[in-house]
């Protein structure tokens, strides 16, 4: 949408619906304050609005459905669409309705005119669009084009921008974070010391990171992650554990590199929370590729394994490839997500009982709040706690994906300096 497009919605009740990665809750977050700037009303129910923006995500074919059922719902209302789904397949949006398209990279650049951000607990930072990989069946690059790194002092603005709003967590995003800067000739090492001119009680958390991009900035960025207020978390997808189907992937990177960047961090980093993905049931994939998947797993011990089902999407290099029978990828992600579970307890078992330094990055609901450690492990607490409160806890039950604890007795659950951050791990 062109800025004389935001014309049409100037004034009116709008209500906004976000699916997908964080990058697209980043865009709707722009969104809002451009709606905002011109006057607009955002409504949390659809049948008080007088316009509707859908923000899609078309990652998968069970995604792609389920936004085109929404868009068929909102087929006879003033109906906008944005995300990666009409920058790849507007034949299939128009099948079903007949919306106002908005480019994603046009949100960004009517932002900037903006120049605001709303008080939030969890500040979604964007730090690039678009990537630098060939991944054969990934359709989100085809929608999101040739990577393009914002430069550094915008994301630092955007950063001290939440940060006055009262931001405990900055999240930074993109479909490729490690890949920040190789269009500049910098590196996302540099974006990250240059956090640390930064003030205020924050922490961050980085996004997703490529093995293929973090690989030849490995001991720079391992470096730049000791700042204070860096999570020690990361995300690096493996997607799988097989060589020969990394290669039909065109990844770009063998199994042994993953296994060196997380040696290497843990290294560095003994509580490192380490989150990757799978897909499973990739056209070719044999039972031998996902045994070697399996083993990956027990080796490395993520924290958190995203797994999902190969599904083929529309102008990739693969679009055309047979693919295995849905009974076989039903199974063999049965089969992940139980062994994943299985290393989540083995992970968390030892830390019940521990006292943890946490800090609220978010109110759950009226009387809990969600904290974070150090290495970003969920820490839920049962109280009216304010958002950068800091102060320890102990654990006392896991969730496989977070923990439940309390507070130690004459644990204030004060703000803390500014000149004091909680650096213990735990």
């Amino acid at each position: 949408m062109t800025p004389a497009g935001f014309e049409d919605l100037k004034g009116k009740r709008v209500y906004i619906e976000t699916y997908g990665c964080r990058y697209n809750f980043g865009d709707t977050a722009k969104l809002k304050e451009i709606l905002k700037h011109r006057g607009c009303i955002l409504v949390t129910s659809d049948d008080r609005a007088d316009a509707v923006i859908i923000n899609t995500c078309t990652v998968i074919a069970v995604t792609e459905r389920r936004m085109l059922r929404r868009l068929s719902r909102f087929c006879d209302r003033e109906l906008y669409v944005t995300g990666c789904m009409p920058m790849v397949q507007q034949d299939a949006i128009k099948a079903v309705c007949s919306p106002v398209i908005i480019p994603p990279g046009s949100i960004h650049q009517y932002y900037k005119r903006c120049g605001t951000v709303s008080p939030d607990p969890v500040g979604i930072v964007q730090v690039a669009q678009g990537c630098c990989g060939h991944c054969t069946y990934c359709v989100t690059r085809i929608a999101r084009g040739a990577l393009k790194s914002y430069p550094v002092q915008e994301v630092l603005s955007q950063m001290r921008a939440f940060i006055r709003q009262g931001a405990a967590e900055i999240q930074l995003t993109a479909q490729d974070v490690s890949a920040w800067g190789q269009d500049t000739g910098t590196s996302c090492a540099d974006l990250l010391n240059a956090c640390a001119d930064l003030s205020g009680n924050f922490y961050v958390r980085v996004g997703m990171m490529n093995p293929a991009t973090l690989l030849p900035i490995l001991d720079d960025l391992i470096e730049a992650f000791t700042l204070d207020t860096i999570f020690k978390f990361i995300h690096v997808p493996v997607q799988s554990g097989s060589d020969r189907v990394l290669r039909t992937m065109g990844r770009g990177y063998c199994s042994d590199d993953f296994e060196q960047i997380v040696a290497a961090f843990r290294k560095k980093y003994p509580s490192l929370t380490l989150a990757t993905d799978m897909i499973v049931g990739f056209p070719g994939e044999t039972n031998e590729d996902f045994l070697e998947s399996l083993e990956l797993l027990d080796r490395t011990r993520p924290n958190k394994v995203n797994v999902t089902r190969f599904s083929k999407r529309p102008f990739t290099a693969i679009a055309d490839t047979k693919e295995l029978p849905d009974a076989t990828k039903k199974d063999r992600s049965r089969i992940m997500n139980s062994r994943a579970q299985q290393i989540y307890h083995a992970i968390n078992a030892p830390l019940l009982g521990q006292t943890v330094q946490f800090v609220v990055t978010e109110k759950i609901r009226n009387g809990s709040v969600m904290a974070r450690t150090p290495s970003y492990l969920g820490v839920v607490l049962d109280e009216n706690l304010s958002v950068g409160c800091t102060g320890q806890a102990r654990l006392q039950k896991e969730h496989m994906y977070y923990f439940s604890g309390n507070r130690g007795a004459g644990d204030t659950g004060k703000k803390p300096d500014k000149s004091s951050p909680v650096l213990c791990t735990p």
